[in-house]
């Protein structure tokens, strides 16, 4: 194995570690007294729900859009990783699910991942795959811890 093929090894190792963890974080972040509380929804939620989703898909266009003018596309898969990931933050509040903060972190670590791969040299399929593995992960634990508190 080269030592470009051991550095993605490692890079993708990492990068599911960090992501396991992130998820384990995120579904024992709920603790009974919580998941047991009804939850309290601001006035006019799904307006700001729905600006915040606008916003996220208008900025996902606009960097993809950008990064291939401007030669970078490889830089696409952490940018949108990124800005997926931001957009849980006021998702958190909006909906009332604390657990959406771990989600909005755990991928903003991935898309660190995905961006210190692609600085270590371990190319744009490395980052791709630990980008879009650990964005998977992340959103199918949050996916199955929502469904788990009902």
């Amino acid at each position: 194995m080269t030592s470009s093929g051991a550095a993605a090894t490692v890079v993708r190792v990492a990068a599911v570690v960090m992501t396991a963890v992130a998820v384990l974080l995120a579904v024992r972040s709920g603790s009974s007294s919580t998941a047991q509380r009804p939850r309290q929804l601001p006035a006019g939620w799904y307006r700001r729900v729905g600006l915040v989703n606008v916003a996220q898909a208008v900025a996902s266009v606009l960097a993809v859009a950008i990064l291939i003018a401007a030669g970078a596309p490889m830089l696409i898969p952490p940018v949108v990783c990124l800005i997926v990931g931001g957009h849980f933050f006021p998702l958190a509040w909006l909906f009332d699910q604390p657990q959406y903060w771990w989600t909005g972190a755990s991928l903003s670590i991935v898309a660190a991942a995905g961006f210190i791969t692609l600085a270590a040299g371990a190319g744009a399929e490395v980052s791709r795959v630990v980008v879009g593995l650990g964005a998977a992960i992340t959103l199918w634990g949050t996916s199955l811890h929502v469904a788990r508190r009902g």
